[in-house]
């Protein structure tokens, strides 16, 4: 039997969620229409916006037959309003882009996206690097890999190896993940584009393009912002730890990396008690901890606040910001959807 041809010009469906995104969502759709690649389709998802983003968008979708604006009838929350447009990726896609209103894509982004998942039809997810400003973001593959199995990526991840996720415009995903997951987020969890890309890995593979694809933008009123304030980046990573750990590692290794969190997670706890965090800080943490089954144990919170004791009170806020760096620099370190 003669193999089946492959559509070497499969539809992308692109997705952008927005809130009040007048100021930037013109730089972001016209990103859109500079793109090589033609086959597309796009949906803003206008999220109850009261500036002129609704307007703005509207003008587009009057101007080009392949950009269509669906108007939420009540406003949705960061994370729901980010599966919303997702389920309204179109099945006659192959595959899934979003941009979200804040960023933009280089020219060349879907085309070279597109070309490496279609040369390697097990390729669920596609990432490559991204542009915070004049800062190159994400780690990557060695170079010039640009395939991995998904199995053995997710192993690398959970075991402390680099986070080649990116954030949600970072990636391209087949529309059969996005349309086989519903919600696509969890929604309670602010980093759940990271425990999505770790289930879809479950059952097919990861790919990269070496190239600067995507640019991302930074707000002070973005999830990013919350994220950073509650130290929320090492705390939502025992919930990916907890949920994937058992398909992935063995027990023992499951067993060393819970130890490790625990160790990293009280030690940033403990520093943080050094900074006087204010009453909201402890209360997310405990609130959240009781959800995942781990209550905070406050003899671990006393022994860590002895063990940072001499850097914190001499350089408490160093010290906390070093703790940081080294969980989301090496695997959190990306910015999330205002969307």
């Amino acid at each position: 039997m003669p193999a089946l041809p492959v559509d070497v010009n499969p539809l992308v469906m692109i997705l952008t969620p927005v809130f009040n995104g007048e100021e930037y969502i013109r730089e972001c759709i016209e990103s859109v229409l500079a793109q090589t690649y033609t086959n597309w389709e796009y949906l803003i998802v206008n999220n109850c916006s009261t500036d002129r983003t609704r307007e703005i968008a509207q003008e587009y979708a009057d101007r080009d037959p392949r950009i269509r604006l669906h108007n939420n009838e009540q406003f949705l929350p960061l994370m729901a309003n980010l599966n919303n447009a997702f389920r309204r990726t179109s099945p006659q896609s192959k595959y899934c882009k979003m941009v979200l209103a804040d960023d933009w894509i280089f020219p060349e982004c879907l085309e070279k996206m597109v070309s490496l998942a279609v040369a390697n039809p097990s390729m669920g997810i596609v990432g490559a690097y991204g542009l915070e400003g004049r800062r190159v973001l994400w780690q990557a593959l060695p170079y010039p890999s640009m395939f991995v199995e998904g199995r053995r990526l997710a192993r690398q991840t959970l075991l402390g190896g680099p986070y080649v996720f990116g954030s949600p415009t970072s990636v391209l995903f087949q529309s059969d993940c996005v349309l086989s997951r519903d919600p696509f987020y969890d929604e309670s969890n602010p980093h759940g584009d990271y425990q999505t890309c770790m289930a879809i890995l479950e059952k097919s593979d990861f790919g990269f393009v070496h190239q600067v694809l995507t640019y991302t933008r930074e707000r002070s009123e973005s999830a990013t912002s919350f994220s950073v304030r509650y130290n929320t980046y090492l705390l939502e990573s025992l919930t990916t730890l907890l949920k994937f750990g058992p398909v992935y590692l063995t027990d023992d290794e499951f067993a060393q990396r819970l130890a490790r969190w625990q160790q990293d997670y009280y030690l940033l706890l403990g520093v943080s008690a050094f900074c006087l965090r204010e009453k909201k800080f402890w209360q997310h943490h405990r609130q959240r901890l009781r959800e995942l089954g781990h209550p905070m144990r406050f003899s671990r919170l006393a022994l860590a606040m002895l063990m940072t004791l001499p850097n914190a009170l001499l350089h408490p806020t160093k010290t906390l910001s070093a703790l940081q760096d080294s969980w989301t620099t090496s695997l959190w370190r990306r910015v999330f959807a205002r969307g």
